[in-house]
């Protein structure tokens, strides 16, 4: 029999696993279903997220805040979602994946974008261990040492200049192809203290090649150079994990990314999208920020009461209102909770351990 639900939430990256946060501990039957190895999850060091040390992965989080959500009462299926449409009844949605069918009155999108790889097959190994695609994320263990941006575009351009607030050696890599910035970006490219070089690469050295999970070290241009770099960054672009969303008939921007309003809401009713879908900020905070305010979104739309005025008044809502509206299973799960001395996700270091 297929599952009911009132969210079903598609995709397990920061954004779609604070929205099913929000709408379980808000007492709305949720379902959170995401492919195993998602995206998130090969992130080795994340940034940027108070209280959380950039020795903890992605993976890590997503392994923390999946057992919150399952301590909490929502359904988690490890699942590849293969399309979303709207049920029979016109309302509720249909959402078919390898081994799952559900209804659910609202969907929540969150299956994020690809950062497109550089045209050096070599250079991808050492992703995370000094190939990058996030300035904001780690331009700060960069500064003062030797970097390179991989590109030929104006955003490739834009953050070879954005790197020299962080380090006065940035090379941008051409690799053999011609620049597709315009005039005016050449103009001011040339004004900023950034190296061009248009030989192709050839080869990456790594720092240590006896360790685990090397680290670049230099690399190598069909012209004989052997330049070192600590670290960099490639952009050639992103695409975006919008298929569902088209099959829905969501509205896209010219990039590709679902339009929503301030409250993660596209163009269908009933449909709401978060996180890098939206907008591929790469943001682990941005991304919750959107899952948090979708969440409380969702609530609004859902929750039981108060009941409108108008309704009370045309005699539409039974004599004895049917209270607490939270769902018994829900219900069940916070009382276990609010017995409970310990509890899911990152606790506290005991002082006395220290």
């Amino acid at each position: 029999m297929p599952e009911e639900y009132e969210v079903a939430v598609v995709g397990g990256g920061p954004g779609g696993l604070t929205t099913a946060l929000y709408t379980t501990r808000l007492g709305h039957e949720t379902a959170l279903i995401n492919r195993e190895g998602g995206r998130y999850t090969t992130v080795e060091h994340v940034h940027n997220v108070i209280g959380i040390s950039e020795e903890t992965t992605g993976r890590e989080v997503t392994e923390l805040a999946l057992s919150q959500l399952e301590e909490y009462g929502a359904d988690h299926h490890a699942d590849t979602v293969e399309s979303v449409t709207r049920a029979d009844d016109g309302g509720r949605f249909r959402v078919e994946a390898h081994d799952l069918t559900a209804f659910a009155d609202r969907v929540v999108l969150a299956t994020g974008f690809k950062d497109a790889p550089p045209g050096f097959p070599e250079l991808t190994r050492y992703t995370g261990h000094g190939l990058h695609y996030c300035l904001h994320c780690d331009a700060y263990s960069l500064i003062d040492e030797p970097v390179y941006v991989f590109g030929h575009t104006e955003s490739a351009a834009e953050m070879a200049m954005m790197m020299l607030n962080f380090t006065a050696d940035v090379e941008l890599l051409l690799h053999g192809a011609e620049p597709e910035w315009g005039e005016e970006t050449g103009e001011q490219l040339r004004a900023h203290p950034v190296g061009i070089r248009e030989e192709e690469a050839v080869a990456v050295h790594p720092r240590d090649s006896e360790a685990e999970r090397p680290e670049i070290g230099t690399i190598e241009f069909d012209d004989g150079t052997v330049r070192e770099y600590v670290g960099g960054f490639a952009k050639y672009g992103t695409s975006y994990n919008n298929r569902l969303a088209k099959g829905l008939d969501c509205e896209l921007n010219d990039e590709g990314a679902v339009q929503v309003d301030d409250h993660g809401r596209t163009s269908v009713e009933g449909v709401y999208a978060v996180g890098d879908l939206t907008h591929g900020q790469n943001q682990t905070p941005i991304a919750m920020g959107d899952g948090a305010r979708a969440g409380l979104a969702l609530h609004h739309e859902l929750r039981t009461f108060p009941v409108p005025l108008e309704e009370i008044e045309a005699g539409e809502t039974p004599s004895e209102f049917d209270v607490p509206a939270v769902p018994e299973a829900i219900r069940e799960k916070a009382h276990g909770v609010q017995k409970r001395d310990d509890h899911a996700g990152m606790t506290p270091s005991d002082p006395e351990e220290k």
